[in-house]
C-alpha cells in the first residue's frame, strides 16, 4: 500500500499510533480516514465546526460547505461505517477571530489576502494539532493533496501531491517543521480519480460529493459577504489619463488585474490601482500595463532552513497559475522575486505570465516537486 511511505516519517514502530483525522464530509478526508484505518492506525474522526455568517432580515444564507449540517451527517456516517470514534470540535470563535476578521481587515486595507493559507496554519494545523495532542494523538491527518517526506537528517520536506491538478501545497507555505512532524496527508499519494474510485469501492457516503471551490465562509458569494461586512463606499473609476469613466461601489470589491465585473462599456478593462486616499479605482485596457518582472516580498518563510540566496526556483503568485522560472534575491528590507522573461517578445507579459501581482497575495517557490517556502507580495504592480 502506498501509505507505507508514511511510516518512513515516523519513529513509532512498537505501538499503535493514534491519529486524529479531520473529516469535512467530503470525499478526500473520508478516503484519508479509510486509508489510515486500513493501514493499522488508531483513527479518531473529528469534524470542525467553523464560523458561518448569520441570516440578514430572516433570509437564510447557503451554509458553509466545510461545516454544514449535511457535511457533518456524511462525516458521522463515514466514521460509523469505519468503526472509529467521532467528535465535533466547535472552533467558530477561533475561526472568526483568526481567519475571518483578519481577512476583513486586510480587504479594507486594499490587500488581496488568501484566507486558506491562514486557516491551514492557525486552525487545521495549529489549533487542531493542540486538540489532537490533548486527545492523546501523535498526528493529525487531512485530505490535502500534498506529501511530506522526512530525510535522514531529521528534516521534513513538503512536496506537491501526486495529482498535479489538485495539488494544494500552494496553501501550505506557512507550515513549519514542528507542524509537519505531526501531519499526515494520505490523499497526497493518490490521483483524485483514484480517491473517487476508492470511495466508490468502499461505498463511502461521500463518494459522489461534488467539489467545493468557493471561500468557505462566503457561500453566498464574495461580493455579498463584503457588502455586508465592509459596506459600500462609492467612488470614481478613472482611466490612464485620469479621466472619470465610471463609478465603483467600494474598492474592496476589486483586486488588481480583475477584468470581469467592472461594469464599464467599451472594454475589456483591467483593474490597475486602488487609491484609498482618493477612493479611486484606476483601470487600463492592456494587461501589459500591470505586468511585472520583479516582485518585492515580505513575511518570507521557509519550510526548512533558509537557503543561500540568490537561488533559482520555480514560483507562482496564484493557486491556478503555472510554475514560472525565477530567481530569489535578498534586498534591503526583504526579498525580491525576479521572473525569467518569456522566450518570445509577443507574449502578453514581459514577466513570464506574471500579470497583476497584488499586495497580500501569496508567492510560493519550488525546487522540483518540493515547496521551499513562500511570502506575501509587498506592493501591487499597477500604473
Amino acid at each position: 500500500m502506498r501509505l507505507a511511505i508514511i511510516w518512513e516519517n515516523m519513529d513509532y514502530e512498537d505501538k499503535k499510533i493514534r491519529v486524529v483525522c479531520a473529516m469535512s464530509g467530503g470525499v478526500d478526508s473520508a478516503v484519508s480516514a479509510a486509508l489510515l484505518v486500513r493501514a493499522g492506525f488508531e483513527v479518531i474522526g473529528v469534524f470542525m465546526k467553523f464560523w458561518a455568517d448569520k441570516p440578514v432580515n430572516n433570509v437564510c444564507l447557503p451554509q458553509n460547505r466545510c461545516c454544514s449540517e449535511e457535511s457533518e451527517i456524511r462525516a458521522r456516517k463515514t466514521a460509523l461505517q469505519l468503526g472509529i470514534p467521532f467528535y465535533v470540535l466547535d472552533v467558530r470563535d477561533e475561526f472568526k477571530k483568526l481567519v475571518v476578521d483578519r481577512f476583513i481587515r486586510d480587504i479594507k486595507k486594499g490587500l488581496t489576502p488568501n484566507p486558506c493559507v491562514v486557516c491551514n496554519r492557525e486552525i487545521k494545523f495549529g489549533l487542531l494539532i493542540d486538540k489532537a495532542r490533548a486527545m492523546g494523538a501523535e498526528f493529525v491527518a487531512t485530505g490535502h493533496y500534498a506529501q511530506i517526506k522526512k530525510t535522514k537528517d531529521g528534516i521534513y520536506h513538503l512536496l506537491k501531491g501526486k495529482d498535479k491538478e489538485k495539488d494544494q501545497s500552494y496553501f501550505l507555505w506557512r507550515l513549519n517543521q514542528k507542524q509537519l512532524a505531526r501531519i499526515i496527508f494520505p490523499a497526497g499519494y493518490f490521483e483524485k480519480s483514484e480517491v473517487r474510485a476508492l470511495a466508490k469501492k468502499w461505498k463511502l457516503p461521500s463518494a459522489a460529493t461534488p467539489e467545493s471551490q468557493e471561500v468557505c465562509f462566503a457561500p453566498g458569494g464574495m461580493d455579498a459577504f463584503m457588502e455586508k461586512h465592509c459596506g459600500k463606499k462609492p467612488g470614481n473609476i478613472i482611466d490612464e489619463s485620469g479621466r472619470i469613466i465610471g463609478k465603483h461601489e467600494g474598492l474592496w470589491f476589486y483586486t488588481i488585474g480583475q477584468r470581469k465585473g467592472i461594469k464599464l462599456s467599451g472594454g475589456p478593462y483591467y483593474v490597475a490601482k486602488k487609491d484609498r486616499a482618493k477612493n479611486e479605482l484606476a483601470v487600463v485596457r492592456s494587461p501589459k500595463k500591470i505586468a511585472a518582472d520583479t516582485i518585492d516580498l515580505k513575511d518570507v518563510r521557509w519550510i526548512g532552513a533558509p537557503p543561500e540566496l540568490p537561488l533559482k526556483v520555480k514560483a507562482k503568485i496564484r493557486y491556478r497559475a503555472k510554475d514560472v522560472a525565477a530567481v530569489l534575491r535578498r534586498k534591503a528590507g526583504g526579498v525580491e522575486l525576479e521572473f525569467d522573461k518569456p522566450p518570445h517578445p509577443a507574449q502578453v507579459s514581459p514577466a513570464g505570465g506574471q500579470i497583476a501581482p497584488a499586495a497580500g497575495q501569496s508567492a510560493v517557490f519550488y525546487k522540483g516537486q518540493e515547496l521551499l517556502g513562500g511570502g506575501c507580495v509587498k506592493t501591487s504592480v499597477g500604473i
